[in-house]
């Protein structure tokens, strides 16, 4: 056992989305060990409780009538978190007359679900880990329809491969509908390979940019080790003969393939061998030979890629800058990389990553390196209130103001990942809004009544203190308390329980707790 287990509220802020009343309890009771190792092994699917929130779920869809459809105005269910790709993609039809909202629908379902399952599934480490994964390996599923269709799936493939194996990830990935459509693989062919999906497929979610190493080298025998078969980085060389070994990883979206013959129009992934490049290629220093099996070109990049110590180094780093700092200690890296390292070839390779992460002293001594994002925010408040929170459209649209819309960052990077960012003047005032419109109920989330944990003549200064404390976790911070109340035009000594507005007054005192820098860190 790894010594200096972190505290609980550090668990519960960093290695799920802040601290329930049910969570805590289970952790005091587990031990810190034994929590972070059930929440390593978590249950296939939802727990039953998170399946019934989920069936709870509606969401509005609102549009005007257009030429082909009638004007709706309804809620809905989640219908499309199960459904296999070739039943929704007629969705992204163009001949065929169908609303925009109808074909953004699946995008919107899939973040009322990531929302409903960061508040209330039993599995919170799993979630985390399914936030980090869809930031690494980011689509816009908000600038395309077909990506918006494709989305539940991507889902359940980052959901499968959380905690597995990276080189088996990779391979999902490349394969899952969305990402051959975001980096423009879904055609790339013979003659005309396209490089978007192999470049960022090295700068982003392999060996990082760091070790991009073009502005030195642009002969692939000039780099670092490359004569031994092992090069310290990649050049252009690499992606643009990667980008070949790729010809053909395609989707099935109805193309012509040649011959009078045309693709199936399901939108799953498919290979076609006629347009893959069959000539020789030479990725990272190791060689090709011409005509080998199907897709084994491709396979034989990720082979290379997952191997790759630049690609241990860049993952590892952003593990630990996702759960521990945005600038993690050296050793804690070290030591990442070296577990994942020796479990290259596990299937459980990446949990025994976050393990080793999760129990590390640095997790343990680092409180307050990192600051909640709006996601994490809107979670840990009705987490930590006990609002019990139903997550609408609504909820979903002011988050998507607050700077993290969810599935939908244009840029392949992802959300970004560090303070400076969130604590913005303009993400600031979204954060707030979230956190008081939750307290009020401004979109119809639940209805939030934070005096029922208050009794007797209650000094202002007293149930300040108290909800603080318990939001924190932290013992009663005076100047916190007196800032709240000072604020508010309270005396500190009113008897809170004797005013007519006694219950709205409350709220609102919650809320500027839940404003306070250190509920807002982790």
């Amino acid at each position: 056992m790894t010594v200096g287990l972190p505290t609980e509220r550090v668990i519960l802020g960093r290695l799920a989305f802040g601290a329930s009343a049910e969570d805590m309890a289970r952790l005091r009771a587990q031990g810190a060990e034994h929590w972070i190792d059930e929440q390593l092994a978590p249950e296939p699917g939802d727990d039953a409780a998170t399946v019934q929130r989920l069936a709870s779920v509606r969401l509005r869809v609102k549009y005007n009538a257009g030429d082909g459809y009638a004007a709706v105005d309804e809620l809905r269910p989640l219908t499309s978190l199960d459904k296999d790709i070739a039943e929704l993609w007629p969705l992204t039809d163009g001949k065929t007359p169908v609303a925009g909202p109808e074909r953004q629908l699946p995008r919107q379902e899939v973040a009322a679900a990531t929302l409903t399952r960061a508040v209330h599934s039993r599995w919170q480490l799993r979630e985390v880990l399914v936030d980090f994964w869809h930031n690494h390996f980011n689509i816009n599923a908000a600038g395309d329809n077909a990506l918006a269709v494709a989305l539940p799936a991507y889902d359940k493939t980052i959901r499968a491969h959380a905690l597995g194996n990276f080189r088996d990830f990779l391979e999902a990935i490349a394969t899952s509908t969305a990402m051959p459509i975001y980096l423009n693989n879904r055609n790339s062919r013979a003659g005309i390979a396209n490089e978007n999906y192999a470049r960022e497929l090295f700068e982003l979610h392999t060996l990082g940019r760091d070790a991009y190493l073009n502005d030195l080298y642009n002969r692939w025998k000039d780099v670092p080790g490359a004569v031994q078969g092992a090069p310290a980085g990649y050049i252009d060389q690499d992606i643009y003969e990667a980008a070949r070994a790729f010809t053909g990883w395609v989707i099935e979206d109805g193309s012509g393939i040649g011959g009078g013959q045309k693709l199936a129009s399901t939108g799953r992934f498919t290979y076609v061998e006629a347009w893959h490049d069959n000539y020789q290629k030479r990725v990272l220093a190791t060689e090709f030979d011409p005509f080998q099996p199907p897709q084994a070109d491709g396979r034989k990049v990720l082979d290379l890629l997952a191997a790759h110590p630049a690609t241990a180094r860049f993952v590892c780093t952003k593990l630990c800058r996702r759960l521990v700092a945005d600038e993690p200690p050296a050793a804690l890296v070290a030591a990442a990389v070296q577990v994942w390292t020796d479990n290259q070839k596990k299937p459980d390779q990446i949990k025994r990553v976050v393990a080793a992460i999760a129990k590390s002293k640095e997790m343990a001594t680092t409180f307050g390196a990192k600051v909640k994002r709006p996601l994490e925010l809107v979670a840990s408040y009705a987490r930590g209130a006990g609002i019990d929170l139903l997550t609408t459209s609504g909820l979903i649209g002011e988050l998507d103001n607050s700077g993290q819309r969810l599935f939908g960052w244009a840029p392949p990077t992802g959300h970004p990942d560090n303070m400076d960012y969130w604590l913005s003047s303009h993400v600031l005032r979204h954060r707030w809004t979230l956190v008081m419109g939750l307290t009020e109920n401004w979109w119809g989330t639940g209805v939030f009544s934070p005096t029922r944990s208050l009794t007797g003549n209650i000094r202002a200064d007293e149930a300040v203190a108290q909800w603080h404390g318990a939001l924190t976790g932290m013992p009663p911070n005076p100047a916190a308390v007196a800032a709240i109340l000072d604020g508010m035009k309270l005396p500190h000594d009113e008897l809170l329980n004797q005013r007519p507005d006694y219950e709205p007054l409350t709220r609102r005192m919650v809320a500027y707790c839940a404003m306070t820098p250190t509920f807002n860190l982790r």
